[in-house]
């Protein structure tokens, strides 16, 4: 009988797997830098990293449409493999991701997740409350904005039905002589 290598299998499930990866980030962050200078680094030493190209996300803090740009002042964020910023509430600081096209202020809202890849111009000063903030500036190449996540909704358990609670228990409450008691509460 004849022995069939594992080596083919292994290799088409990496494939696939690498497919599935490569698939979750979008198109306009296929081809950007996987390591980008941190934001600090740029403010640091802004002549060493002139024309870098340079990957950053975060979320948008104010939008201004300029009669050729837009200019989106961004609240720098870690991002994910995929290029999505994480959802954390520690940040670098800031930076200036200019856009050479109108983008709609009701679409780019404060507050939305942003990743934009680009080339580090300059550092641009600017009034940021009471202080001169100094803002690293990418001219953008292309940017992906990220969907807003959808409202956290109570779970139902919907093959459960008790006309007492005809909308069901919500999670992790279960039908019981201790409800409305979570379950790891209940004592026999």
């Amino acid at each position: 009988m004849k022995k069939i290598s594992p080596v083919p299998l292994l290799l088409l499930l990496s494939a696939w797997l690498l497919h599935g990866c490569a698939s979750s980030t979008p198109s306009a962050l296929r081809d950007a830098p996987k390591q980008s200078p941190r934001l600090s680094q740029v403010r640091a030493q802004p002549d060493v990293f002139v024309d870098t190209r340079i990957r950053w996300g975060g979320t948008i803090a104010r939008i201004e449409n300029l009669p050729q740009t837009t200019r989106l002042e961004i609240i720098a964020r870690k991002l994910y493999d995929h290029g999505e910023p994480t959802g954390e509430d520690s940040s670098e600081g800031r930076f200036l991701a200019q856009v050479d096209r109108f983008l709609d202020p009701s679409i780019y809202t404060p507050g939305r997740s942003i990743t934009v890849v680009g080339r580090f111009a300059r550092i641009e000063q600017r009034q940021l409350d009471q202080m001169v903030y100094h803002y690293p500036l990418l001219r953008v190449e292309s940017h992906h904005l990220w969907p807003e996540p959808e409202p956290y909704q109570e779970h139902y358990d919907p093959f459960f039905y008790d006309p007492w609670h005809p909308f069901g228990y919500p999670y992790p409450y279960y039908p019981s002589p201790y409800y409305p008691y979570p379950h790891w509460q209940h004592h026999h």
